[in-house]
């Protein structure tokens, strides 16, 4: 995965997400912004990966604290249709995850800041 992100020239963590795919894609008309599906472009596998480890820390919420999710997860949760919450969740890890590589650092849950 390292050379997927040093390969692409990714430059912010966003970025790295749209390439994945992990973002909706929006339609804009005036001023009414509409999200649609996620894009679903960039490297599958990968996107898969990540779609598969949201699920996972999903349904094991005794993780949520452990990993730092916790107060993100809750408040998502309350909002979001759970297909919904795998995608987002699975958008965040891939952020966390690049972030981890571009600046060649250890994940510390403990700085996770809820948005």
């Amino acid at each position: 995965m390292n050379e997927q992100i040093s390969g692409r020239g990714q430059s912010d963590c966003r970025d790295f997400a749209a390439w994945l795919g992990l973002v909706p894609k929006q339609i804009s008309t005036g001023d009414r912004t509409i999200l649609g599906k996620i894009s679903k472009r960039g490297n599958r596998y990968l996107r898969v990966l990540f779609f598969q480890a949201a699920w996972v820390v999903l349904i094991k919420p005794k993780s949520w604290d452990r990993h730092g999710l916790k107060p993100w997860l809750e408040a998502a949760k309350k909002r979001l249709h759970h297909n919904v919450l795998a995608i987002a969740l699975a958008n965040k890890i891939a952020r966390i995850a690049w972030s981890v590589l571009a600046h060649g650092r250890t994940f510390e849950a403990s700085k996770i800041q809820v948005a």
